[in-house]
């Protein structure tokens, strides 16, 4: 009993130092853990550089966008069973998108059991229970269990210290809801790692990756393709989600034939000059651009933004869109938690349009939007995006209608849009737009193209008029479907395009 007591206190020590030390954490799992290789051959699992990243910067709430086969899936294992095996009471769930993937990752962590020294084995670290589903260690009262993004109900009822969370964008289903109530089954101590490769710009993981992009204030770490902290003038948050992207040249195997510097391309030369990628790498790049085609920028990821690729015919050009991210910064202030960012304040003796696309409001359902434009240029000025219900949202619009010089208000009346108009008119509000003498802007099948074409040649024409990200994002998973029928892709949201699209058609107007 004797030597029992002594390795569960070692043990016991070891997990009062990971939490304080990366170095303890990577010393630990290099010295106890051992993983397969890319060759099959078993190895302790020696931190690599995506790894070392991920340690160095990490918080206790995780989102990793990362390209394929970096090696963070198992990182983020390793790391949570050494803490479930050291820390008493601790429960530990691992949710994939699939019960396949699930128990696959399960079955590496099995193995680090496996390989651990026989007298852990059999003192401390003895099992009462192990199967496809679980690990059960009763000396410490911890463990560890997997789960599928598919079962209903995942995490209901449970209390858990440790939540890795793999491939979240290809959870299939309400995976917002999932994840919901995963992060509500998380000790407000407990650690969070949601991890995948990019999967189209919607969906619960590009949304929670997405969202605070713009934010200020407290609750925002991100860190850059080099692995710094974005600067900016908020406090860190120990709760706020951090953010860590992961391209794929972090991966030492990532290498091919040497190109030529003579030989280079444009997009090459750039990446050599601002990544310091060698030739073998650009080789390699090479390679992935005749195997995967237009998927290599989601499935090697070289940037957060063209990696989210849209799925379905995007109605905008995506060039465009893509160019207008790339040279656009945050913008001069924002209000109401971010949701309200603005970029120009009114100008005396200038005439703005405030534009409103309209819901019927509540936790779950769409954003309601709205859209300040300059009427002279069409410059956008300001942008609204939050769940409000009609009432809120007619008094926030009326306040932003009489902040820009007393604003003609075009709200589109479809669905909730009528019951916006009648509190405005409660409001007393007269700049109110008219169509064919009726209060505001009806979209059918014959106008919403008209809004499209409007935001489109925006886009092309005069990209400098558009400032958000949020709307750009937008513009990247609006698509055509059957029938010529536009609007988001699943699980995305398109009420800023439509805001912005009515502000430019009745622009048009005159």
């Amino acid at each position: 009993m004797g030597k029992v007591a002594d390795e569960t206190e070692s043990l016991l020590d070891l997990g009062r130092k990971l939490d304080r030390d990366p170095a303890a954490m990577m010393k630990a799992a290099e010295l106890l853990l051992r993983v397969r290789d890319r060759n099959g051959v078993l190895q302790p699992l020696a931190a690599n550089a995506a790894q070392q990243r991920f340690e160095a910067q990490r918080g206790r709430r995780n989102i990793v966008l990362k390209a394929r086969q970096m090696g963070i899936t198992t990182w983020v294992a390793g790391r949570f069973f050494l803490r479930t095996v050291s820390q008493p009471g601790t429960l530990t769930l691992l949710v994939a998108h699939t019960q396949a993937a699930a128990e696959s990752i399960f079955r590496v962590v099995q193995r680090m059991w496996e390989e651990l020294p026989q007298e852990l084995q059999d003192g401390p670290l003895r099992r009462s229970r192990s199967n496809v589903g679980q690990m059960v260690f009763p000396t410490l009262d911890s463990e560890f269990r997997l789960a599928s993004a598919c079962d209903v109900g995942v995490g209901r009822g449970l209390s858990v210290r440790n939540l890795h969370c793999s491939e979240v964008s290809r959870w299939p289903g309400n995976a917002a809801e999932t994840l919901a109530g995963l992060r509500a089954a998380l000790a407000p101590d407990g650690e969070l790692v949601l991890e995948s490769t990019p999967n189209g710009a919607h969906g619960a993981f590009y949304e929670a990756w997405s969202a605070g992009m713009d934010a200020e204030g407290p609750g925002l770490r991100i860190q850059g393709p080099e692995g710094s902290l974005d600067p900016g003038p908020w406090t860190l948050d120990p709760d706020a989600l951090v953010r860590h992207f992961l391209p794929w040249w972090m991966e030492p195997a990532y290498v091919g034939a040497a190109v030529e510097r003579s030989a280079m391309r444009e997009d090459e030369l750039l990446l050599v000059a601002r990544r310091r990628l060698s030739a073998e790498q650009i080789g390699f790049r090479r390679g992935l651009e005749q195997s995967y085609g237009v998927l290599r920028a989601q499935e090697f990821a070289e940037d957060a933004e063209t990696c989210f690729r849209a799925s379905g015919s995007c109605c905008f050009e995506v060039a465009a869109i893509e160019q207008r991210l790339a040279e656009l910064g945050p913008p001069a202030s924002t209000r109401w938690n971010g949701a309200l960012q603005v970029w120009f304040p009114p100008q005396p003796g200038r005439t703005y349009i405030v534009a409103v696309d309209a819901t019927g409001g509540g936790a779950e359902g769409d954003f309601a939007a709205v859209q300040v434009v300059e009427r002279q240029t069409g410059l956008q000025c300001a942008e609204l995006q939050q769940r409000l219900r009609p009432a809120e949202l007619a008094r926030v619009a009326v306040q932003l209608a009489r902040e820009y010089n007393q604003a003609l208000l075009a709200i589109e009346r479809n669905n909730h849009g009528g019951t916006v108009i009648a509190h405005v008119e409660m409001e007393r509000y007269e700049r109110l737009y008219k169509q064919n003498g009726e209060m505001g802007w009806l979209t059918t099948i014959s106008s919403k193209p008209e809004m499209v074409v409007q935001l489109g040649s925006a886009l092309q024409h005069s990209p400098q008029q558009l400032r958000s990200r949020r709307l750009l994002a937008e513009c990247r998973t609006f698509v055509s479907g059957e029938y010529g029928k536009m609007g988001a892709s699943a699980g995305a949201h398109d009420d800023l395009v439509m805001a912005m699209g009515l502000a430019l058609a009745v622009r048009a107007e005159g």
